[in-house]
């Protein structure tokens, strides 16, 4: 087969402008009579809001508009659920938007934003995903679920009695990921304007054009066809900016002043409002043979889903899948929980739930290695899926399954280096 593109040197459609500075991202564009929003934020990661205050804001100069629950027509958003306040009474995690603040410039918008009263009735809150799966723990998101796990996976393969009868060597260990940035370089930032047919545009850095628009017309009580979302230059996203950040509230305070919206987050804002990397406590324990087969695994993986479900059934479905990783274990048990605390909500990010169990089946390959008297390389090579291989989830590999390959390729630069290398 001959291409054009495929083993050729091509230049990137976006080389030439992101190289000379010409690119333009969601900060670099502005509209004539533009006014700048900012976001009041909770500090506290439970509560009820009782009451806000706005007169004072009002009283500013060259303040337009303080915009809190009461002014947005379907206040709720969600990638899977929508669960989640476009501006929230009830809050579920520190940073939990509360009101929006329009000005004719950022700096008063900013200084209105400090004089916005808000009370709140704070409540008891839990961080601890294992304290938020007892029974007795208060319910986050009763109307959703009843408890405060959202999603249970369940994977059951062989007969597990008979593989810890069968193992020699029995390795159980608990490991323990946690929160992770995704910190691109250019913090979320959005236009917003009403055009002359009356129909909503924003202009944003998203990774899910589609999804923003219907959720914009969702929260503002418009049609799908009278919102438009242009996708300008994303730099990076690795998942983050899968999750809705500024552009209802961008969209909701120009539906109500009728003047383009700009708004930016500073660093410290976009480490508070987008989703993280779930992190995942996981409990594991793996049986081999003496000489190396792994005959039994049982593994139990507890991911926190913070405030919202964003993505978290997929992603510790993701988890559960990959749970006893490219070995072939022919008697599996594997719980995998997304649960409801009070932490920053959890949603996509590079790897998808994939990334997390890694730590801990490889690490479990290096112990029982270590215990069998045989090299970290030896272990995995006995136990690698190959083609005709199935996985714990019943799946039979037909093909595109180079693991055993790719091993005895770096075998010997490996045994040269040390096997523990």
């Amino acid at each position: 087969m001959k291409t054009s593109v495929v083993g050729s040197r091509v230049v990137r459609e976006d080389a030439w402008g992101k190289v000379f500075g010409q690119t333009k991202f969601p900060a670099d564009v502005n509209l004539q009579g533009q006014i700048y929003a900012v976001v009041i934020r909770s500090p506290h990661p439970h509560a009820r809001v009782l009451g806000i205050n706005s007169e004072q804001a009002m009283s500013l100069a060259g303040v337009v508009a303080v915009l809190t629950a009461k002014d947005v027509p379907n206040n709720s958003h969600g990638v899977l659920f929508r669960d989640q306040p476009v501006l929230a009474e009830y809050i579920r995690m520190v940073g939990d938007p509360v009101a929006v603040v329009g000005a004719e410039t950022e700096e008063i918008a900013r200084a209105a934003a400090k004089l916005v009263e808000v009370e709140y009735q704070v409540l008891p809150a839990v961080f601890d995903p294992e304290e938020a799966m007892r029974p007795d723990a208060l319910p986050l998101h009763p109307t959703l679920r009843p408890t405060n796990v959202l999603y249970h996976m369940p994977i059951r393969r062989g007969n597990l009695q008979e593989g810890w009868a069968q193992a020699d060597v029995v390795i159980e260990k608990e490991y323990s990921t946690q929160h992770v940035d995704h910190a691109f370089l250019q913090p979320e930032a959005v236009l917003a304007h009403v055009d002359e047919r009356g129909h909503m545009v924003v202009e944003t850095a998203t990774q899910y054009a589609h999804y923003d628009r219907g959720e914009i017309a969702h929260a503002l009580g418009l049609r799908f066809s009278q919102v438009q979302v242009k996708t300008l230059a994303v730099g990076g996203a690795f998942g983050g900016r899968e999750d809705i950040s500024l552009q209802i509230m961008a969209a909701l305070m120009a539906w109500n002043t009728l003047r383009p919206v700009k708004m930016e987050n500073t660093r410290e804002e976009s480490f508070y409002s987008h989703s993280k990397r779930h992190p995942m406590r996981m409990h594991y324990k793996t049986g081999a043979t003496k000489d190396g087969k792994l005959v039994a695994l049982e593994a139990k993986i507890i991911g926190d889903a913070g405030a919202y479900s964003s993505w978290s059934i997929n992603v510790l479905r993701k988890s559960a899948v990959h749970a006893s990783g490219p070995y072939v274990i022919p008697n599996v048990s594997i719980d995998s929980y997304a649960v409801f605390t009070n932490n920053p909500y959890s949603g996509a990010m590079r790897g998808f739930g994939a990334a997390q169990t890694v730590l801990a089946y490889e690490s479990q390959m290096d112990l029982l290695a270590k215990e069998i008297g045989i090299s970290p390389l030896e272990i995995r090579l006995r136990n690698l899926f190959k083609v005709g291989s199935t996985t714990a989830t019943g799946q039979v590999l037909t093909g595109s399954v180079p693991l055993d390959q790719c091993l005895a390729k770096i075998a010997p630069y490996l045994q040269r280096g040390g096997d523990s290398q």
